[in-house]
C-alpha cells in the first residue's frame, strides 16, 4: 500500500469520524429535549393528580351534605307547578297539556324526586 492510499484511508476516516461526531451531538440535543419534555410532563402529570384528587375529595365532602339533606329543591318545585297547571313532567310526554287525568308516569317522578 502506498502512502497515497494510507493517507487517503486516514482522512476517510476523520470525515467519517467527523460525520459520526455530529450525529452524537445531534442525539445529543434531542435527548435533552426529550428529557426535559418529560419532566416537564412528570410535573404537569403530579399537578393534574394532585387536582383530580381535591376535586375527588370536594366531591365525597359535597355527597355527604347531599346525602343529609334530601330537601327537594327549585327544580323539583318548577315541575311541581307544572304539574299543577296541567302539563305533563314525565320523560314520555314532557311538556304536553295533561287532559284532566292524572299521569302515573308524572307521580312517580315526581314521587321518585322527593
Amino acid at each position: 500500500m502506498s502512502k497515497r492510499q494510507i493517507f487517503d484511508q486516514v482522512s476517510d476516516m476523520e470525515t467519517q469520524i467527523g460525520e459520526l461526531y455530529e450525529q452524537l451531538g445531534d442525539l445529543k440535543g434531542k435527548l435533552s429535549h426529550l428529557l426535559e419534555e418529560k419532566h416537564r410532563l412528570e410535573m404537569e402529570n403530579h399537578h393534574l393528580r394532585s387536582r383530580l384528587e381535591q376535586a375527588d375529595d370536594d366531591f365525597k365532602e359535597n355527597e355527604v351534605v347531599n346525602e343529609t339533606s334530601n330537601i327537594p329543591g327549585e327544580g323539583y318545585d318548577n315541575l311541581a307547578r307544572l304539574y299543577e297547571e296541567g302539563f305533563h313532567i314525565c320523560n314520555v310526554h314532557f311538556g304536553t297539556p295533561r287532559r284532566e287525568e292524572d299521569c302515573l308516569f308524572c307521580l312517580e317522578f315526581l314521587n321518585k324526586t322527593k
